[in-house]
């Protein structure tokens, strides 16, 4: 295409480097890149050290040089210029942040936005700490996503997955406000205004290393003047940014000090150095000189192992401590020769995987003018091709009434500003109210609060949301948001509270609610859980517990017993546990006749309880005898009485009871061998003369008894 004849939009790009300023205007055509002109000029001064501006005026004029070739080479005028930050004044962090879900929940585009949010938002945090003694103001200029992660697994894209856990590695960039503002002024100078903003090591990885090649472990060294900026790739995506700060320029003072020459001269002895076998040139004496390009290279060949020793552990660094597959330098500090071998054997690669790009690269770029396509060119039109990719600049927005610089990647929101403002980042989502955390058998829980308000946003005066888009000069409003209710909960909504406990009372299967204690003491299903409670689910009923629950009174006289073992009211009863008790009382045990009689109202009754546990207590029968003569007989007064024997017959056998004056019943088992303490049957059958017996019936010589346990 005539460019003449072209009346689009024209892309003009701007390399400030450490020696030289190159000038790009260009425009894209299809799939490719169209170089209408391309201009450099050296400073006259060192303006410039190592990739950052000394003197903005000398660097406006230079700039302005290299504007007015342009507007004369494309015949328009020029007034908005992309440009470059170097990696010099670039800060880098990589961070990892997760964000856990309640539940499985779907992963919506305003959970991804917050998590990426609360990554830069972290990193940021994390380069304070790393920078406490930095007095400068540093800004984040970008970011990028490495990889994201879903429970704990990388994945490419969250969106729509459900999740319990999303996760981010990012890495966030930051520039010093001087370096920013150094930039602009100088631009600003030569009646420019900057349409996009970019890092050096960021264009030069859009050219040299196409998105298809970013899957391979590629490192990529920009080695310019002042600073050698280093990209690498992996995954199909950029993992780092580094830098050193050395490059040619410690080449040419090399030379200089060799040749005894000023700066200027060393660099032309330097480039001369590439392309002849031999240089001549004047040394600051006015004396004519020449030298072997073989004597250059081995009077830099120090410098040039220096140079690619610390390349080479800085590469090592940015990914893991360990080599890359392969390198491509671009540059002109790096067209010396050697370097690239250099760079080989400190990463203990082959040679043929370190190479210079240049030619090769630009398949897609078609010069109008004729141009030798080489290394030095890949930043000045990368920085050209990153105006497609995204329009970078810096904008002023007003902020709560705060004046705030944001750089601009032409899809700033309002989360964007919140976050350079430092307003904080929980301020724009709502906040959950207070939870309450406890502990349910010894392991953590934790109810969570209600969600409050979300944020009030106003942007130029109309509602919005986080993700409303801003622009130069918008006026932003933001009312924090609020927090919810504090959590409540009670035991009854703990599930472990409505399980059941199940026992077998009396051959019947019964099931309880299980009981809960608080801090060792127990409570309802009614009592609001505190902070730091210590919840325990019992899995036991003491006997009393369960006929209480029961509403059931048992007859202290009963024998009880839980697994076939005596047992009594404060015996636990496990899951699964067996509880009997005798269908007798021990009044009633000694009335028993041989015949079955009608069951009572209070065995019907007993045959719906249940209790629990085990234990060795026992009261004899003798014992509660001896208790109930207590209680119901008056005591006589024998101290003066004469005692006196009877004889009895007990079980077919003759016994003599002796040391009272009168006996009753329960007396026998002073004398007969009849063991109380093990159950051997369902209940005692007791008679008198041929009947039922009381046991505290009176009993006389002569009388005939039976003490037996019933099958």
């Amino acid at each position: 295409m005539d460019k003449a004849r072209y009346t689009g939009q024209l892309v003009f790009g701007l390399d400030i480097g450490t020696r030289s300023i190159v000038g790009t205007v260009g425009y894209r055509s299809g799939n490719h890149f169209v170089v209408m002109a391309q201009r450099i000029k050296e400073h006259e001064t060192r303006a410039m050290l190592d990739g950052q501006i000394h003197d903005i005026q000398k660097v406006g004029e230079t700039i302005a040089d290299v504007k007015m070739q342009l507007e004369n080479a494309v015949g328009r005028r020029l007034s908005e210029v992309c440009i470059a930050a170097a990696g010099r004044v670039l800060r880098t962090v990589t961070t990892h942040v997760e964000y856990p879900f309640t539940s499985d929940k779907e992963v919506s585009s305003e959970d991804i936005y917050g998590l990426v949010s609360a990554g830069v938002e972290q990193a940021y945090q994390e380069f304070l700490t790393m920078n406490e003694e930095e007095e400068a103001k540093f800004y984040c200029v970008g970011h990028s996503v490495v990889r994201f992660y879903l429970n704990g697994y990388p994945m490419g894209n969250l969106e729509g997955h459900k999740a319990r856990t999303i996760g981010v590695d990012l890495i966030a960039t930051f520039l010093p406000d001087d370096v920013v503002d150094g930039l602009y002024k100088a631009v600003e100078q030569a009646g420019l205004s900057v349409a996009s903003l970019t890092l050096e090591p960021i264009a030069a990885i859009q050219l040299a290393i196409p998105e298809r090649f970013r899957m391979l472990n590629i490192a990529l060294l920009d080695v310019g003047a002042g600073t050698t900026d280093i990209s690498i790739t992996n995954d199909g995506c950029i993992l780092a940014y580094g830098m050193i700060p050395i490059a040619g320029d410690a080449l040419t003072e090399e030379i200089a000090r060799h040749c005894l020459v000023d700066f200027a001269t060393a660099e032309q002895i330097k480039r001369d150095a590439g392309e002849m076998d031999t240089v001549s040139f004047t040394d600051i004496m006015l004396l004519p000189q020449t030298i072997s390009s073989e004597e250059i290279k081995g009077v830099v060949a120090g410098v040039i192992e220096n140079m690619a020793s610390q390349a080479a552990e800085r590469i090592k660094e940015l990914n893991g401590d360990k080599a890359v597959s392969a390198v491509f330098v671009v540059g002109g500090g790096g067209k010396m020769p050697g370097y690239t071998d250099a760079i080989a054997d400190k990463l203990g690669i082959a040679r043929e995987r370190v190479a210079l790009r240049g030619e090769e690269v630009m398949q897609q770029i078609i010069f109008e003018e004729e141009v030798k396509k080489d290394s030095l060119l890949v930043t000045p039109i990368g920085i050209c091709l990153n105006f497609y990719e995204q329009s970078n600049n810096f904008i002023f927005v007003n902020f709560n009434d705060r004046r705030i610089k944001i750089y601009d990647n032409n899809k700033l929101s309002v989360a964007d500003a919140a976050m350079q403002a430092q307003f904080p980042n929980d301020g724009l989502f709502p906040k959950r109210g207070r939870a309450v955390t406890f502990t349910v058998n010894g392991k953590q829980r934790m109810a969570r609060g209600e969600l409050g308000e979300a944020a009030i946003i106003i942007v130029n005066g109309e509602r919005g949301d986080i993700n409303t888009s801003i622009h130069a000069n918008d006026i932003i409003k933001v009312i924090e948001s609020t927090a919810g209710e504090p959590a409540h909960m009670t035991l009854g909504a703990l599930p472990e509270t409505g399980e059941s406990l199940t026992v077998y009372v009396n051959d019947k299967k019964v099931k309880v609610p299980r009981f809960t204690s608080v801090n060792g003491v127990l409570k309802s299903n009614y009592y609001e859980i505190q902070e730091q409670d210590a919840v325990e689910i019992l899995n036991f009923y003491t006997v009393k517990q369960l006929t209480e629950f029961m509403d059931v009174v048992i007859d202290p006289y009963m024998n009880l017993y839980v697994n076939n073992k005596l047992a009594d009211m404060d015996t636990p009863v496990y899951e699964n546990f067996s509880v009997i008790w005798t269908l007798e009382d021990y009044a009633s045990l000694m009335t028993d006749t041989y015949s079955e009689r009608p069951e009572t109202e209070n065995e019907k009754n007993s045959k719906e309880v249940y209790t629990q546990g085990q234990s060795n207590d026992y009261h004899t029968v003798k014992d509660i005898g001896r208790q109930a003569e207590e209680g119901f007989k008056q005591p006589d007064k024998i101290g003066d009485a004469e005692s006196t024997a009877i004889q009895i017959i007990v079980n077919k056998s003759p016994i003599t009871l002796s040391g009272k004056s009168d006996y009753v019943y329960v007396d026998i088992f002073d004398v007969i061998d009849f063991d109380l303490s093990r159950t051997r049957g369902k209940g005692i059958v007791a008679t008198l003369n041929g009947r039922p017996a009381q046991y505290l019936e009176p009993i006389h010589s002569g009388d005939v008894m039976e003490v037996y346990w019933k099958n």
